[in-house]
């Protein structure tokens, strides 16, 4: 493909998603990052996109909140991870579960479980779990951060003592080639590491797009976690890192499609394979 057609691709794309990647267009077209790096720079310099942190979108967007940009970015790829965590988690458990957008997406899959209790400080991924199912949500109080509508301080910290749960499921935003999972505030890095020490099981959502990055604060390394979700399997090295501090890496993918009218197929058969044919985490 000429660049003069992967960049008419590359807007069509912003234009269909509102906000694109660089990582998920390097993958989309099989080129370097570089490579789409090279042919964004001239889309950008005419005002026909912007940068924002990794990735681009339209001019017209730069209005809506960060979070809520972060929202589209690697949409499919965080609700991915969402429907990976909603077969992990069961009917009944207990989980604290931070307030990021991959982790509102874990809670827009997660309405499919009922009897959860959930332990969190942010109000929207309390909004999208309090009514369903018969939930207990347990919100914590402090000072309310604007961008992202979550909690933060001291006071969050010692509320989140209070329990004992079967899961606690981050974010981060960076995870680099030592295995060394980084945040880009401070605040966030405490609540993780708070609501590790609550749980049976620390769990750590990131898409593939986080992998090889750093930021700003040092969070934990790979021996602080026990399960990392993620959409695409990480690079060798970086597997190898994970895999020599024990760290199990369960790897997420688009339930596929079957084709109509195949013998055997769901689709002609009307049969459900249903969760027993899923592979396990």
């Amino acid at each position: 493909m000429f660049s003069t057609q992967r960049q008419a691709e590359i807007l069509r794309l912003v234009r269909e998603q509102r906000t694109c990647t660089i990582a998920d267009l390097a993958g989309r077209f099989e080129v370097s990052d570089e490579t789409i790096r090279r042919n964004i720079k001239p889309l950008i310099a005419d005002g026909l996109l912007v940068k924002v942190h990794g990735g681009v979108m339209l001019p017209e967007r730069l209005d809506e909140p960060p979070f809520q940009r972060r929202m589209v970015a690697s949409r499919e790829a965080k609700q991915v991870i969402g429907a990976r965590i909603a077969e992990l988690v069961r009917d009944g458990d207990s989980l604290i579960l931070e307030g990021g957008t991959t982790c509102l997406h874990i809670a827009q899959a997660l309405c499919a479980r009922s009897r959860l209790t959930v332990v969190t400080n942010s109000v929207e991924v309390a909004r999208t779990l309090a009514p369903r199912n018969g939930n207990r949500v347990f919100i914590a109080g402090g000072e309310l951060r604007a961008d992202d509508a979550a909690v933060f301080g001291d006071s969050v910290l010692a509320f989140l003592r209070q329990f004992h749960v079967r899961y606690a499921i981050v974010s981060v935003t960076a995870i680099d080639m030592q295995g060394r999972f980084m945040d880009a505030q401070p605040a966030d890095v405490a609540f993780s590491l708070a609501a590790f020490a609550q749980a049976e099981r620390r769990v750590v959502a990131a898409d593939y797009s986080k992998f090889g990055h750093s930021a700003l604060v040092h969070a934990f390394g790979p021996d602080a976690v026990d399960l990392l979700v993620t959409d695409e399997a990480p690079a060798s090295a970086l597997a190898q890192v994970f895999a020599a501090a024990g760290l199990e890496v369960s790897v997420g993918a688009p339930e596929p499609q079957p084709e109509r009218g195949v013998p055997g197929s769901n689709a002609e058969t009307g049969i459900d394979a249903g969760p027993a044919a899923r592979s396990p985490l």
